[in-house]
C-alpha cells in the first residue's frame, strides 16, 4: 500500500515537472518566432518602402496611371492596396504577403547581419578617424608649443624701431661724457630750483640699498631729493596712479617743478604717469630720464610668461607663487613688462611731447673674471652703530665707519642673463633688457662707453675705484643734461 502511494505521489511530481518544462519550450520558442517575426517586419518594410520608392521615382520620369494606396503586413492582412500601372509594363502588389514572406524569411537573418556588420564597420571607422584626429592636433600643438619657445621673443626685439610712427631718436652720449667728466672735477651744475625724484624699479621694497648713495650724495650738495615710495612690485598703472599722486604732493609743497629719474621698471611707471595723466602733469614735471627701462618691454618677462610654449602653465604658477605668495606683490608687475603688454599700452597711451627725454642704457660684461667673482659688493648703512670715531671726525669719515659690506654677486647673474640673451638673439644687454629696447622713441640717448650692468646704477660699490665714475656721478650728469635739454626747448 505504501509503495502504490509512492508511485503515485512520483507520477504526479513527473507529470507536473513535464509540463512545467514544456509550458517553458513553448514559451521560449514563442519568444524566438516573435522576435524572429519582429525583425522580418522590419526587413520587409524597408524593402517595400525601398521598391515603392524607386518605382515612384521611375513614374515621374514617364507619363504614368496608377496608384499607391497602401503596402502589405506580415499576416497577410489586407492594409491598402498598392500597384502601380507604367507605361508598357504592369507592377501590382497585392496583399498577399505570406508568399513573399516564405520568400524572404529564409534571407531575413543573413541581411539583418550584413546591415549590423556594414554599420559596425562604420562606427569603427568614425571612431578611428576620430582618434586619429585627436593624436594629429596633440602632435600639431606639441610642434606649435615647441617653435614657440624656440623662437622665443626673435620676432619682438626692438619693434620700437621697427614701427614707422615712431619718432626717431638723438644720440647724446658725447655731451653725457663731457658732463660726467666736468662733475668729476666738481663742476656741479645742478639748480636747485626743481625737486628731484627718484623712481625705484621692480622688486625694491626687498632693496634697503636701492638709490640711498645717490639721495645721500645730492642731498649733500643741498638738493631737494626725495626717493618714490610706491609698491614696485605693482603694476605699472597702479604704479602710475600713485606717481602722479607723489608728483602732485611735491610741486604743492615746494612750488617747484620736479625733475624724474627712473631705474629699470621705476622709469616704465613714470613715463606711464606721464602718459596717463599728461593733462594734470604737464606743468609739474620738468623732465625724466629712464635709465635702463624696459619701455619697449624685455624678453625675460615675456620669455617666462609667454602664453603657448612649452610649460607656459607651470612656469606661470610658480611666478605667482613667487610674486604674489612669497613677496606679496601682482603677477601684473611683472607682466607689464613682456612685449605683448607693452605694445598694447604704448598703441593707446603716448607720451607728451612737451616733456625733455633722456634714455640710458648700457651692456654688461660677460668676461670669465665677471662670471667666476663675485665683483660687485654692495654696501649698506647702519646709523645705529655706535660712534666710533672721535669728535672731531668729518661726517665723511663717520658714514665710512658705519658702512658694511654686503655681499651681492649681481654682477656674475647679470653676465650670465647678459650671455644667455647675446648667445640666443645676438643682442646686446645688460642683463635684463636689450639695448633696443631701453630706447624711447623720441628721446635723447645716452650710451657709456663702459660695461655696467643693470643693477650697477643703484647699488653703489663698497670700494670705490677713484679712477672711475660711481652711480651717484652718473645719475647727476643725467639729471644736468635733462635741465639742459628743458632749457634748449623752452627757447
Amino acid at each position: 500500500m505504501a509503495n502504490q502511494i509512492l508511485s503515485e505521489i512520483c507520477c504526479y511530481y513527473c507529470t507536473e515537472m513535464d509540463d512545467i518544462f514544456s509550458r517553458l519550450l513553448s514559451l521560449t520558442s514563442c519568444i524566438t518566432r516573435r522576435v524572429i517575426e519582429f525583425i522580418e517586419d522590419l526587413v520587409l518594410r524597408d524593402v517595400i518602402r525601398l521598391l515603392r520608392d524607386s518605382e515612384i521615382n521611375s513614374c515621374c520620369k514617364q507619363p504614368t496611371i496608377g496608384t499607391c494606396t497602401g503596402f502589405l503586413d506580415r499576416d497577410g492582412i489586407y492594409l491598402e492596396d498598392l500597384s502601380f500601372i507604367n507605361s508598357g509594363s504592369e507592377i501590382v502588389y497585392k496583399n498577399y504577403s505570406r508568399g513573399f514572406h516564405f520568400v524572404f524569411k529564409g534571407l531575413t537573418l543573413p541581411i539583418s547581419f550584413f546591415e549590423f556588420a556594414w554599420r559596425s564597420a562604420i562606427e569603427t571607422w568614425r571612431c578611428i578617424g576620430y582618434h586619429r584626429g585627436c593624436v594629429h592636433a596633440r602632435l600639431q600643438s606639441i610642434v606649435s608649443r615647441v617653435l614657440r619657445t624656440l623662437n622665443g621673443s626673435s620676432d619682438d626685439i626692438g619693434w620700437l624701431q621697427a614701427s614707422p610712427e615712431m619718432a626717431p631718436v638723438e644720440d647724446g652720449s658725447a655731451r653725457f661724457l663731457e658732463l660726467l667728466q666736468e662733475t668729476r672735477n666738481g663742476v656741479h651744475k645742478l639748480p636747485d630750483s626743481f625737486v628731484y625724484l627718484l623712481i625705484p624699479g621692480l622688486f625694491s621694497n626687498h632693496g634697503p640699498l636701492y638709490f640711498v648713495s645717490t639721495k645721500r650724495f645730492f642731498s649733500k650738495m643741498g638738493l631737494a631729493c626725495h626717493i618714490a615710495k610706491i609698491h614696485s612690485e605693482a603694476s605699472v598703472e597702479h604704479n602710475a596712479w600713485e606717481l602722479k599722486q607723489y608728483i602732485e604732493e611735491l610741486y604743492w609743497g615746494s612750488g617747484k617743478r620736479v625733475m624724474l629719474l627712473g631705474h629699470s621698471k621705476g622709469g616704465v611707471d613714470a613715463a606711464a604717469a606721464l602718459s596717463i595723466y599728461s593733462q594734470e602733469l604737464r606743468d609739474k614735471v620738468a623732465g625724466l630720464a629712464l635709465v635702463q627701462s624696459p619701455y619697449g618691454g624685455t624678453p625675460i618677462a615675456s620669455d617666462i610668461l609667454r602664453e603657448g610654449q612649452v610649460a607656459d602653465k607651470e612656469t606661470r604658477r610658480i611666478m605667482e607663487f613667487l610674486i604674489c605668495k612669497l613677496i606679496k606683490g601682482d603677477i601684473r608687475a611683472l607682466e607689464d613688462l613682456t612685449y605683448e603688454k607693452r605694445k598694447e599700452f604704448i598703441r593707446k597711451h603716448k607720451l607728451p611731447d612737451n616733456i625733455p627725454l633722456i634714455s640710458f642704457h648700457s651692456e654688461a660684461s660677460v668676461g670669465p673674471g665677471v662670471l667666476a667673482t663675485m665683483s660687485h659688493i654692495a654696501h649698506a648703512e647702519l646709523p645705529w652703530l655706535p660712534r666710533i670715531l672721535n669728535e672731531d671726525a668729518d661726517d665723511d669719515a663717520i658714514f665710512a665707519a658705519r658702512k658694511v659690506p654686503v655681499i651681492v654677486p649681481v654682477s656674475a647673474a647679470m653676465a650670465i642673463t647678459a650671455l644667455h640673451l647675446q648667445l640666443r638673439y645676438g643682442e646686446k644687454s645688460d642683463g635684463l633688457v636689450t639695448c633696443r629696447d631701453a630706447e624711447v622713441p623720441g628721446s635723447v640717448v645716452v650710451k657709456p662707453d663702459k660695461k655696467l650692468d643693470h643693477s650697477w646704477m643703484v647699488y653703489s660699490s663698497w670700494k670705490k675705484e677713484p679712477t672711475e665714475p660711481d652711480a651717484c656721478e652718473m645719475c647727476e650728469a643725467l639729471l644736468t643734461m635733462l635741465v639742459e635739454l628743458g632749457k634748449r626747448a623752452s627757447k
